[in-house]
């Protein structure tokens, strides 16, 4: 939202300099993201980010108001009090509410004889350096208020209206209005209204329709200053598009005592600007007056929370200078009443945040809470070190990602037999469903990297991702893994190399290498979102603990990569259910190792990892190590059914060196237990 400095001045002397004014201002809480010059020279404007719980602060008033706290110094009173003739304005409209619980109060003024034509350059001028369109003097004169007070308005042409009369009502099915903006929109049920006696004439709250719109012909107005539900609405305004400088503050909640004084404003400057006449009183509405709640403010509580003890004078008059209203009851206790503007202020904890941040953040020492419970690590703690430990010594970064993630994305990495877990009340339809896969948030982030220059990438999370299954919610923890772009960047003396599938397999290899696990194996598996030729499920002991390859390309084109990725997404549970391996010692074989080489004839359908389960389950003593060298799949003097896989052996013993004859043993062993389970073959050429 943007603030006209020396339109704030107006209110308050501000003793500091413009970049002291923004410092302060932030500091104490009211967010100076910028400044510059207004459009036109109109002055300086302030660009302020105001939380959704500090409705009071859209208007330069409120603004001035919190600056006059916090610098001390007296606020400028606006008390408009405009003239009005003999004639009342109860004979001259009629105002009823027929939603009561989603319209509190609603002010009518009525104006007679009033001349609308061009606005004054001072106010032109004004709305224009605020980003408003100057339109005529009436007009005008509603949106000065808006940025004034804060509090929406809207001027109704008196003669348009259906038997002079303002009805608050939901609209009826089917029903049409035509905005200001010449839109034809069709409205709910559960769309808030005003109307007359025969059809809706605006959107509460929102905008105006343009059948009773101001024009240089009007000369009787209707002046609207109402309260209105502010979910009500915020959901029409949402359903309809149609985001106003009206909408914006209602939908936060306006102070429903505010009306009547925006009202009067407004009537001062339509009599000031278009003469005419003021009727008599205001048709003022208001089923539903509201009562201030009585907040208890305790010595002890403020010392507790803020680390040291507040003087009472420094209390009552921080909440005095605020608008808050209140005294001592019994000791170091004050009853304090709220204002009506602060409608976010609604327990002792709200009062306490008041005061730390108008007597000063900076002025607290630094000291740490008393600790209310003993301080104890997590069980998977030490698990989720070492797997970070691991990671990160291969290059990877750690990502941290928010769960709820938009649901076009996330349903390209569901599984089979899981739906998404949708929000109830989610803040956008773009971040409407828990992630079931970490892969949705690792993609993303990829996809965000290389779009800002940085192609070569290695992401892992520890996180948890969510589904719905046959009903029921599940929810998981996961190790996610993405990586891109280049393992080796090029030198002088190395050829660069691209980050492939061995690549990524290393890592979830070395990762779980400390976990007390079952041999792994990669088989293959039929993820979608995987590449075809480049994809595998990992297990150990029969249990499937996740997946691995390459991103498809229908993906990587999806979310714009415009280069391979690797991704990889295993169950921590699992892995941490196994625990930490045990450290073992063993002393260094003072003997020889001998290598041997075989070269097996497989079918198609067998990988590495059974012929290593196969080897492994001999368990051979002098079997130190086992790696696949090369592998040729067809052609030449190779069966058309067979693939061709060279294996490299170790053999050692801890006591003596090996002979030949006790290798030649151990290979027999090996080979017959390979042509036995796997149907394998010595290649002889």
């Amino acid at each position: 939202m943007n603030i006209l400095y020396e339109w704030l001045k107006e209110y308050v002397e501000v003793p500091a300099a413009l970049p002291r004014f923004i410092e302060e201002m932030t500091r104490a809480g009211v967010s100076v993201e910028g400044h510059g010059p207004a459009p036109g020279g109109g002055g300086t404007l302030l660009e302020l980010e105001i939380t959704a719980n500090r409705p009071d602060l859209s208007s330069h008033y409120g603004v001035a108001r919190e600056a006059a706290a916090l610098y001390s110094k007296p606020l400028k009173p606006i008390e408009p009090a405009p003239p009005e003739a003999a004639e009342p304005a109860s004979g001259a409209a009629q105002v009823d509410i027929a939603a009561p619980e989603l319209c509190h109060r609603y002010v009518a003024l009525v104006f007679r004889n009033l001349k609308v034509g061009p606005s004054p350059d001072w106010l032109s001028r004004r709305l224009e350096a605020c980003g408003l369109q100057s339109i005529n003097n009436v007009v005008d004169a509603t949106n000065y208020v808006l940025l004034e007070l804060g509090h929406p308005t809207h001027a109704f042409d008196l003669d348009t209206l259906a038997e002079r009369r303002i009805i608050v009502r939901t609209a009826k099915p089917g029903e049409r209005i035509i905005t200001l903006d010449g839109v034809t929109r069709e409205l709910k049920p559960h769309h808030l209204v005003i109307a007359d006696a025969r059809r809706a004439v605006a959107l509460a709250g929102i905008m105006g329709g343009a059948e009773t719109e101001i024009s240089l012909r009007t000369r009787n107005v209707l002046l609207e200053s109402a309260w209105f539900d502010p979910i009500t609405t915020r959901r029409a305004a949402k359903e309809l598009g149609l985001r106003t400088e009206a909408s914006y503050r209602f939908e936060r909640g306006m102070d429903v005592e505010a009306p009547l004084r925006a009202a009067r404003r407004c009537a001062e400057l339509f009599l000031e600007l278009a003469g005419g006449e003021l009727l008599a009183g205001a048709i003022d509405v208001y089923p539903r007056p509201w009562q201030p709640p009585v907040l208890l403010l305790r010595a002890s509580e403020i010392e507790r929370v803020l680390g040291i003890p507040l003087r009472g004078e420094v209390v009552e008059g921080i909440l005095h200078a605020l608008g808050f209203q209140g005294a001592r009851s019994a000791g170091d206790v004050w009853q304090v009443v709220a204002p009506s503007w602060r409608r976010d202020v609604t327990s002792e904890i709200d009062l306490i945040e008041e005061l730390a941040r108008l007597y000063g953040y900076d002025k607290f020492p630094s000291r740490l809470p008393p600790a209310r419970q003993p301080v104890a690590r997590p069980p998977e703690a030490e698990a989720a070190a070492v797997l970070r430990e691991r990671l990160e010594a291969q290059g990877y970064d750690e990502a941290i990602n928010f769960t709820p993630v938009n649901p076009a994305a996330a349903e390209k990495f569901l599984a089979p037999g899981d739906e998404l877990a949708r929000l109830r009340n989610p803040l956008s339809e773009e971040v409407s469903v828990l992630r079931p896969s970490g892969l949705v948030s690792l993609v993303e982030a990829l996809a965000w990297n290389i779009n800002r220059g940085q192609r070569n990438l290695r992401f892992y999370e520890i996180g948890k991702v969510y589904a719905m299954r046959g009903g029921g919610f599940r929810e998981r923890r996961v190790l996610t893994l993405a990586a891109t772009g280049l393992r080796r960047e090029k030198s002088v003396g190395e050829a660069e190399q691209p980050f492939d599938f061995l690549a990524l397999k290393g890592a979830v290899e070395a990762a779980l290498e400390p976990f007390a696990l079952p041999p792994l194996r990669f088989d293959a598996c039929d993820a979608t979102f995987l590449h075809p030729g480049e994809r595998a499920a990992v297990s150990a002991g029969g249990q499937t603990l996740g997946l691995l390859g390459q991103l498809s390309p229908a993906l990587v084109a999806a979310f714009k990569l415009r280069q391979p990725a690797y991704v990889a997404e295993l169950d921590l549970e699992a892995v941490y259910a196994a625990g930490l391996r045990p450290p073992r010692y063993q002393p260094l074989s003072r003997f020889p190792a001998v290598a041997r080489d075989f070269s097996l004839l497989l079918g198609h359908g067998i990988s590495f990892s059974a012929v290593r389960q196969v080897i492994e389950e001999l368990e051979l003593p002098e079997l130190v190590s086992m790696t696949a060298v090369d592998q040729w799949f067809r052609g030449g003097a190779l069966p058309p059914d067979r693939y061709s896989l060279l294996i490299r052996v170790v053999f050692q013993s801890p006591e003596q060196t090996l002979t030949e004859e006790q290798i030649r043993r151990l290979s027999d062993r090996l080979v017959e237990a390979l042509e036995k389970k796997l149907g394998a073959r010595l290649r002889t050429q």
